[in-house]
């Protein structure tokens, strides 16, 4: 399965991916970030961790006003 990047603030999220499968890591700097497919933010700060340049290729998701569900079909529809 993917391993996918996720804010330490979104533990329901966190839960939920690992429930389905997914390789979750907490996302606490721009190293945490290298490697992951994807990464779920929680849109609390803009600039999240500090980050100045993409650590990741992947799609970052903005997790802010979604539920975990939500969050995990777009990763679903994002991540192949």
């Amino acid at each position: 399965m993917p391993k996918i990047g996720v804010e330490e603030t979104l533990s329901d999220v966190t839960s939920l991916l690992q429930q389905k499968g997914y390789d979750v890591v907490p996302l606490k700097n721009e190293e945490d970030a290298k490697g992951c497919e994807c990464c779920v933010i929680s849109g609390q700060d803009e600039n999240v961790m500090g980050m100045q340049n993409a650590a990741t290729s992947g799609p970052v998701i903005n997790a802010s006003g979604m539920t975990a569900e939500e969050v995990c079909q777009q990763i679903e529809n994002r991540v192949k």
